[in-house]
């Protein structure tokens, strides 16, 4: 059986097409995380996988949920998704969706973990620095992770940057033991 994220990369796709061709990125990005969301409730979970509803119950079901109004393009893709049996897929679509938005608009979410606060310049500094390394418009968030001991972990996308105490000792360690 073919993994959710190859079955939901299609959709996603189409609806970033038309997402994209009506200028409603935003707008359709909320819509999927939205009824993403949804899916992930039990009670709505159990009815959408009921196999006594139909495939338009289904759809109707989750777009009066939304409040989205019925005819609309996104309501059309839902039912779509229902017809193919594919509603438990919105939460991969959504994540798809959201980076292909990310690559249109060239975007990028960094998260940097630090085991101290860091004030408001410094941050301003290295989302400018991770900005022209990596020629996109960088959302900077930040968290603390005091096992970390000092330095920083960056994540960027697939790139971890890790300067951090903890990952140096941890490369010393595994390079003594080999």
């Amino acid at each position: 059986m073919a993994e959710n994220i190859t079955l939901a990369r299609p959709y996603a796709r189409a609806a970033f097409e038309v997402a994209a061709a009506e200028g409603q990125l935003q707008q359709w990005a909320s819509n999927l995380a939205s009824a993403a969301a949804l899916t992930q409730n039990d009670k709505v979970d159990a009815l959408l996988s009921s196999p006594a509803a139909t495939a338009s119950e289904k759809s109707v079901l989750l777009t009066e949920l939304l409040g989205e109004s019925k005819g609309t393009k996104f309501a059309n893709f839902l039912a779509t998704l229902a017809d193919n049996k594919r509603l438990s897929l919105l939460p991969e679509i959504s994540g798809l969706f959201q980076a292909l938005k990310a690559e249109y608009e060239k975007a990028l979410d960094v998260s940097i973990t630090t085991a101290f606060p860091i004030n408001d310049d410094l941050l301003d500094k290295l989302s400018r620095a991770l900005a022209d390394k990596l020629g996109r418009r960088v959302k900077l968030s930040s968290s603390i992770d005091q096992s970390l001991l000092g330095g920083a972990l960056i994540r960027a996308g697939d790139t971890v940057i890790d300067g951090s105490v903890k990952g140096r000792l941890t490369k010393l360690a595994d390079a003594m033991n080999a």
